[in-house]
């Protein structure tokens, strides 16, 4: 394991770099679907269909672990849970209601949970993998 002490710009940097990833990713996975889908019934849903969802969450993955696992763990929850709530306000602050905010609220908490929970997960499991002498290290 490396002692060095950390470069103190490079935690920032990090944090930005994976904020920028994060927008960009939403723009990829859900920027360009921005119509409610109507039923037959009168009822309408989306904009985004789950799969749209789950990539997006999928895809941030990587990054998150590959910070984490470089001891990057704060940097890669609160660039990520950042990026994605910068995102979402700006894709979302036309909305006429006002009920935005909520829906950015929402995605500030659960994505920063989810961040959390997969950064230290990633953190743990490479130090427990790095400390038993696996030979991946």
């Amino acid at each position: 394991m490396n002692n060095e002490p950390r470069n103190p710009v490079s935690l920032p940097v990090t944090t930005a770099l994976l904020a920028g990833v994060a927008a960009v990713m939403w723009a990829a996975w859900l920027g360009w679907d921005q119509h409610r889908d109507v039923h037959p019934d009168g009822s309408s849903t989306g904009p985004y269909e789950a799969w749209q969802v789950i990539g997006l969450g999928l895809t941030l993955l990587i990054p998150v672990c590959w910070s984490a696992s470089r001891g990057h763990v704060v940097p890669a929850a609160l660039g990520t849970s950042g990026g994605l709530t910068l995102a979402a306000a700006y894709d979302w602050s036309d909305d006429a209601s006002g009920l935005f905010v909520i829906g950015v609220g929402m995605v500030m908490i659960g994505s920063a949970a989810a961040t959390i929970a997969a950064a230290f997960l990633t953190s743990a499991l490479h130090k427990g993998l790095a400390g038993s002498g696996h030979p991946g290290r």
